[in-house]
């Protein structure tokens, strides 16, 4: 009550300090540019028309016409004058405002450095003056200028600002108004110069003005008038002695530093995030360095034991620097609570932020503590009513829960009661028989050993049934006296109790050691299928060629029927027809929310399949959907940790072919950008050539034909024929290439012999160039070639044609044949030209290669080669430029596949 009563009496005089001074309204933006100075002015000409007394201290219109015509009409105080190292420079006049006094002063850009020999160093030491002299003041800043988030600013934008108003400041707001603008809207007043100068503004796009920095800015402005908009209404509401309500959604974590306090900060960070709320970690300090505990308690849910050493507690300092540390790069605050009393300093801390979560530990409930009520969380659920508490289970309180999942959450499995019947029936039975014929009088050690045998077969709990029944029949048919479960000698009820002891450790020891053989067959299994999935992805070229190798490994690794969806891409279509108009819901929730859904989850659960989103960067690209038997009611760990890890793979695989698919596409655009402008080049010059030349040919016979002697008409028809011709070779190599590019290319293979072959291509090439001589060596154990025939005809027709062109006049071409080392058929064309260098023998292939040295040449295509190494390509052959004998000319060499 007395604490109350000292926060109403606090708040009362915070608000009277207020109401005696001038009140403060801000004009808050994220940025420059977004309209403060011009929402102030609105703000005050609507005062003005009101009679109240408004002047202009300072504005700055930055020549901005807008806010120059806003000014227009509103009193202005004239500036001060002040001298600076021989400039003038203007700044508000602060004793001219006190000797004035208006109602309200215009004070534009708070955060402003005044010029040197001022009264005060900033603009807002100013305007505190004015508050105290009972000037109410308007002014505008930008939610870079706070102090407090400097920082903040620093990391968004990577710029440090150097003008920045303190905090303390905003204390003495009686309004605050945000004025905002999206950031699309902002650059584009900035690319219309309404900001910046062109090439301030150009900068500023590079740096401060990017669209991700200005709505973190923005973000950053909500949130800190939302901050002081709550605690404006708490402290009035205190003041008025009404409890404190909260309108921000802000969550407390508290931590203790004992094991768990970075996963409670990340459990908490998570929760807080997902409410899009504030969120600060707290620890408390009793006093008592080595313990900060609830009468054994503490908040994580762990006992600490109240003699703790000197490590325990520097470990525990630690812990709790590193989990600040955490909540501080996750976006969190921090504060160290002192008090002795635990849960009210948590509820304190709660009501000083207007939280209104608390996330804490999972306490261990004692049964002391149930009786008087004695636990953190049930003290906080009875004096925290007007709280949400969360209670994380952390880690080591499910750990300490699995210690007795054994022997009280899982029951037996059919088969091992009768193991455990069996065991114990035996043991008693062998054991009757080697006291009677063997004389032994120690029977303890076989009862021991069914024990053994028992916990290597099965579960802790089996193992400890079989302990206490084989103690029972030890006890009942062998001590004295027997047929009782009375033991008269001290030394029999030692044996019996050591006994229980050695069977209980044993069949744990033996029972942890069959859980560890499978763990580690488990994880040999899931290693093995992630290999086998890898394996059979990496093969994988296409999203079909994923899909399908996927569903194959899952189906056979899970033995679930699968189908899976990625992009337009889908598979396997037996799995697909087995899905219902309810499993298509399922897997398009998933799809569209990222989530699992369908059997074994809470969503759309009536579906028959689990659907599993594939996600890879936060992106996600498909679903797989897995349908078990029917009998198999839930999912083991291992199974469920399986699929979601080979789903993960898959993603994997999915989002590297997408992207070679991307860059293949995009690589194929600039190739055929490339190539679609050496077409047009070489069909201005390759097909203008040929039609000037037989156009004007024509022309020349049409009008001068009849003066003209024999010799020379048949000189002009034999221009037309042969630039006909020429050009009849160069359409046709554009239909090749088309025919190549397209895959429209079919080879219908026949038996046909290297001679005839060779032969036809040299009468073909003679009739074309006359004057040119071929000169043949062919291999006499070379035989016939089964191949496209007038294909390789017209591949062995170009190279030759390429050779004739380059040899100097009166040399022979050589065309010679015979099998290469390795058992291909080469066939090389050998010209007498100037060679090609080593680095452009390569270059000859592609389309439309055009230095001198190449097949175009003067009179040639650029087509030639490229069309030679696509259909000797389709023949799974291969085409090579080499130097020619002794270094003179040039080699073509085709190499043909034998059989």
């Amino acid at each position: 009550m007395a604490s109350d009563n000292t926060e109403q009496a606090n708040a009362l005089m915070g608000e009277l300090r207020r109401q005696a001074a001038g009140r403060l309204t801000v004009f808050l933006g994220a940025a420059p540019g977004v309209g403060k100075t011009y929402a102030m002015l609105s703000r005050a000409r609507e005062l003005h028309r009101q009679g109240i007394d408004v002047v202009i201290g300072i504005v700055e219109t930055h020549g901005r016409a807008e806010t120059l015509a806003m000014v227009e009409g509103l009193p202005n105080l004239a500036r001060k004058r002040v001298q600076y190292q021989g400039r003038q420079l203007e700044e508000m006049d602060l004793d001219g405002l006190l000797a004035r006094k208006p109602a309200i002063a215009l004070v534009d850009e708070l955060a402003h450095r005044n010029a040197p020999g001022s009264r005060h160093e900033r603009r807002w030491q100013d305007v505190e003056e004015l508050l105290d002299a009972g000037i109410d003041v308007y002014t505008t800043v930008n939610i870079q200028h706070l102090e407090s988030l400097n920082d903040v600013v620093h990391q968004i934008t990577g710029i440090r600002v150097s003008e920045t108003v303190p905090d303390a400041v905003f204390e003495r707001l009686r309004d605050i108004r945000l004025v905002d603008l999206p950031a699309r809207e902002l650059i584009e007043r900035l690319n219309q110069g309404k900001v910046y100068l062109p090439e301030q503004a150009a900068q500023a796009l590079q740096a401060f003005f990017s669209p991700s920095n200005l709505t973190a800015l923005r973000e950053l402005a909500m949130q800190t008038v939302s901050e002081h908009v709550d605690a404006d209404l708490r402290e009035k509401r205190t003041a008025r002695g009404l409890g404190s309500i909260a309108l921000q959604r802000h969550v407390l974590i508290a931590i203790d530093g004992q094991g768990q306090s970075e996963y409670l900060v990340r459990a908490g960070s998570r929760i807080a995030e997902r409410r899009g709320a504030p969120w600060t970690v707290v620890t408390v300090d009793t006093g008592d360095s080595a313990d900060a505990t609830v009468h054994g308690t503490d908040l994580a849910g762990e006992a600490t034991p109240r003699n703790a050493t000197a490590r325990a507690e520097q470990q525990r300092q630690m812990e709790l620097d590193k989990a600040f540390a955490l909540a501080r790069n996750l976006g969190g605050e921090t504060e160290v609570l002192h008090n002795t009393d635990v849960v009210q300093a948590l509820l304190d801390a709660a009501a000083a932020r207007g939280a209104r979560a608390i996330v804490i530990g999972r306490t261990r409930e004692r049964p002391v503590a149930r009786i008087f009520n004695r636990t953190l969380t049930q003290q906080l659920l009875q004096r925290g009513a007007r709280y949400e508490l969360t209670i994380v289970s952390t880690p080591r309180a499910r750990q300490r829960m699995r210690r007795f999942q054994d022997l009280a959450g899982e029951r037996l499995a059919p088969r091992e009661p009768a193991l455990i019947l069996t065991a114990t029936l035996v043991s008693v039975a062998v054991a009757a028989l080697a006291e009677r014929f063997l004389g032994l009088q120690e029977l303890s050690p076989v009862f021991l050993v069914a024990v053994l045998l028992v916990a290597s077969r099965t579960r802790m709990v089996a193992a400890f049934i079989t302990a206490v029944l084989c103690f029972g029949a030890f006890d009942f048919f062998f001590i004295e006296p027997r047929l009782t479960f009375i033991i008269s000698a001290p030394r029999g009820v030692a044996t019996v109790l050591l006994f229980l002891a050695a069977a209980l450790i044993a069949g744990r020891l033996a029972s942890r050691l069959r859980m560890q053989v499978t763990a580690l067959r488990a994880a040999n299994t899931h290693a093995t299928a992630m290999q086998n999935l890898a394996r059979q992805l990496s093969k994988s070229a296409d999203l079909g060629q994923v899909i399908a190798a996927s569903a194959s490994v899952l189906q056979s690794t899970l033995n679930a029927e699968v189908w899976m969806r990625i992009g337009d891409a889908s598979g396997p279509e037996a799995a697909r027809r087995a899905l219902t108009e309810k499993d298509d819901s399922a897997a398009a929730w998933t799809l569209r929310q990222g989530q699992p859904s369908g059997r074994y989850t809470d969503t759309l659960s009536e579906s028959h399949w689990w659907f599993l989103p594939i996600q890879a960067d936060e992106q996600t690209l498909g679903v797989v959907a897995l349908r078990f038997p029917d009998a198999m009611g839930r999912l083991s760990f291992e199974q469920r940790r399986l699929a979601e890890s080979m789903t993960e793979d898959i993603a994997q695989a999915a989002s590297r072919t997408r992207l070679v698919a991307e860059l293949e596409a995009a690589r194929v655009s600039g190739e055929t950008e490339r190539l679609r402008s050496a077409l047009l080049s070489s069909v201005s010059h390759d097909l203008r050539s040929p039609l000037a030349s037989m156009i004007g040919s024509a022309d020349s016979l049409a009008q001068f034909g009849k003066d003209m002697d024999e010799a020379d008409r048949a000189s002009l028809l034999d221009t037309i024929r042969v630039e006909g011709q020429r050009l009849d070779r160069y359409i046709q190599n554009l239909l090749d290439m088309t025919r190549l590019g397209q895959q429209g290319l079919t080879l219908a293979r026949d038996w046909i012999g290297v001679d005839e072959l060779i032969g036809s291509a040299a009468r073909r090439l003679q009739r074309y160039l006359p004057d040119t001589r071929v000169e043949t060596e062919i291999a006499p154990d070379l035989g016939p070639l089964h191949v496209h025939p007038a294909l390789i005809e017209q591949a062995l027709f170009n190279v030759m044609e390429n050779a004739a062109k380059f040899s100097p006049p009166g040399q022979a071409i050589r065309v010679l044949a015979r099998r290469l080392d390795d058992g291909m058929l080469g066939i090389d064309t050998i010209d007498q030209g100037p060679g090609i260098p080593e680095d452009e023998r390569r270059r000859i292939f592609d389309m439309f290669y055009s230095v001198e040295r190449g097949d175009r040449g003067k009179h040639g295509t650029g087509l030639g080669l490229t069309i030679v190494q696509g259909i000797v390509g389709a023949h799974m052959g291969r085409v090579e430029a080499l130097p020619g004998p002794g270094g003179v000319g040039t080699t073509i060499r085709l190499a043909l596949p034998l059989e």
